[in-house]
């Protein structure tokens, strides 16, 4: 009941009283709509969006080797993440500078994005599609699945909403970070060290717990493979094999890689029978990790082992650094030892339990350490051999073979008057002495085949047996030759592929690689980068698969006599592998 004094007329009313909070709604009701902070995880805003979709369907331009759905919804995924992450901080800076607050977009700004996106993707899905024919068409690579084709978008979606979730995990790490110091310091402070503190404690969980954790996990799980014997290989039962009768290295402590290396290869009757000439029988040596503990101990084990069985008395003499796991490609050593005439003695050794791919990135330098150990061990005692009973020294490396086996020589001269010839095949783009090559090349020469110092001792070729430039100059003495493809991810990836466009791409494209592909920020290095895995999964002369080119790079190298056009293809098929 209300008392006091009549309104007048002309008064105005009172102000309504605020309304109250809703109580809870008690147990058993319908829960309220999502509170903002829910909201807020599920939410997109409209200028991450547009960056979003235009990275993501960048990421069907081609890039060096073909891509299943799977693998291209991952790189899709992953460049729709980047790019709204780029658009949400190109709108942020906008604001910045206009001086204003963000504003709610118009329900037709989306509609128009929705339209666009529906349009643009279709578009860019369709040309993905048929730019991966062609490259498949270009490598005569026959696999294909329409299912992860069709499933593509969607692991797409899956990829970019996890990492959207992960990156507004990582926000919200910030903010409290934030509230927890502004406690002691300043509000300025507070927002400086606490992205200080939440990077920090990303990457250590990242490279500390995550990938420390896949890295050991991984070389446990390889380690045990690393106790079995490849299938059809048994222990040699010759005295010029690591692991046969009176060898110093038990055949246990030779490692998969190295119980395949030293049980395998072409005998003297199978060199003679290619030849038609006496052939002697190989000499193969070979550490395992197992063999001893350090690098330096596993050298001079195996180098014994090469003395013991006459390797330093033949007329040419190898020395390989393998790839991570101690693989040694059997077409390099097996070409070396026909064209040889089996008068050839070859040491290798392992440094890893990881594969190729993997310790490409982890183990660099294991395989830096490897190469010189093991090519220092071998000229100690070379050199101290009279020069007319010294055999030929070369050297061989593939991929991070070549990165290691690199590291025993200084450059260009030191190659040259240290070894009688070398051969590397796939450098990674990180090679010391690759990169210093190619990046003196002579100016008009293009990167994927690049010309240092008029090809006096260094050259590069993707294919030796259509010739190796500079055809028309002199390449006396010491021949030192790089096998490279232009569509080989090894030897292109780099991290600056992320912001700074490369020479291989501006220039004109290699015989495997489209005209199409183009370099675009963030996303060319995420395509080359998913490449790597899948470098080898790709027929013989594209990709990092270089079988037949062994037979025409060791003929150019080694310049052995007697040895017809008509041989050097009947070799290809010995030495390349049958399907």
């Amino acid at each position: 009941m209300i008392t006091g004094r009549p309104r007048p007329p002309d008064e105005p009313e009172p102000p309504e009283e605020p309304a109250r909070a809703e109580a809870p709604a008690p147990a058993g009701e319908p829960a309220p709509p999502l509170s903002r902070r829910r909201r807020r995880w599920i939410s997109l805003t409209l200028p991450g969006c547009w960056g979003a979709l235009l990275l993501a369907c960048l990421s069907f331009t081609p890039s060096l080797l073909p891509r299943g759905g799977v693998l291209q919804g991952l790189i899709c995924g992953i460049s729709g993440a980047i790019g709204y992450g780029l658009g949400v901080v190109a709108a942020y800076v906008w604001r910045a500078f206009a001086d204003r607050e963000a504003r709610p977009a118009s329900h037709r700004s989306w509609q128009v994005l929705i339209i666009t996106a529906v349009v643009l993707f279709g578009l860019a899905f369709g040309f993905g599609q048929y730019w991966q024919r062609e490259i498949r068409r270009l490598m005569g690579v026959t696999d294909f699945s329409v299912l992860a084709t069709v499933a593509c978008p969607f692991i797409a979606l899956l990829v970019f909403w996890l990492l959207l979730y992960a990156g507004r995990g990582l926000r919200r790490a910030y903010h409290w970070v934030v509230r927890l110091l502004g406690r002691w310091i300043g509000a300025k402070a507070t927002k400086v060290v606490g992205w200080l503190v939440v990077a920090g404690l990303a990457w250590s969980v990242f490279s500390g717990v995550l990938l420390g954790g896949f890295v050991n996990a991984a070389n446990e799980a390889f380690s045990l493979r690393d106790t079995e014997t490849p299938e059809g290989v048994h222990q040699p039962t010759s005295t010029l094999r690591s692991g046969g009768p009176g060898s110093l290295i038990p055949w246990d402590t030779l490692g998969r890689q190295g119980r395949a290396f030293t049980g395998s290869g072409p005998t003297a009757a199978d060199i003679g029978a290619f030849t038609h000439r006496t052939a002697r029988e190989p000499v193969r040596a070979y550490a395992g990790l197992d063999t001893a503990g350090s690098a330096e101990d596993r050298a001079e084990r195996a180098v014994a082992d090469l003395q013991r069985a006459g390797g330093f008395d033949r007329a040419n003499l190898l020395v390989m650094t393998t790839t991570g796991s101690g693989w040694v490609d059997p077409a390099a050593v097996d070409t070396f030892e026909y064209l040889g005439s089996g008068d050839a003695a070859t040491v290798a050794m392992q440094y890893s339990y990881l594969p190729s791919w993997l310790s490409y990135l982890v183990d660099q330098s294991k395989a830096r350490e490897a190469g010189r150990e093991l090519f220092d061990a071998v000229y100690d005692v070379w050199s101290g051999l009279p020069q007319d009973r010294r055999p030929r020294l070369f050297v061989a490396g593939e991929s991070l073979g070549s990165f290691g086996g690199e590291t025993a020589f200084s450059g260009e001269y030191d190659l040259r008057n240290r070894t009688a010839g070398t051969l590397f095949a796939g450098p990674p783009n990180f090679n010391v002495l690759f990169r210093e090559f190619s990046d003196q090349r002579e100016p008009g020469s293009p990167e994927i085949e690049p010309v240092y110092k008029e090809g006096r001792t260094v050259r590069f070729t993707d294919g030796p047996a259509s010739g190796i430039p500079p055809a028309d100059r002199p390449w006396d003495g010491t021949r030192v030759l790089y096998l490279m493809h232009p569509s080989d991810p090894i030897v292109w990836w780099s991290p600056e592929l992320l912001l700074s466009e490369p020479d291989w791409i501006g220039e004109a494209p290699g015989g495997d690689v489209l005209e199409a592909m183009v370099w675009i920020p963030f996303v060319t290095f995420w395509q080359v980068t998913a490449d790597l895995p899948f470098s080898t999964g790709v027929p013989d002369g594209h990709g990092h698969t270089y079988k037949a080119e062994y037979v025409d790079g060791w003929n150019a190298v080694m310049r052995p006599t007697g040895f017809t056009p008509q041989d050097l293809e009947r070799l290809k098929e010995l030495v390349r592998p049958q399907d």
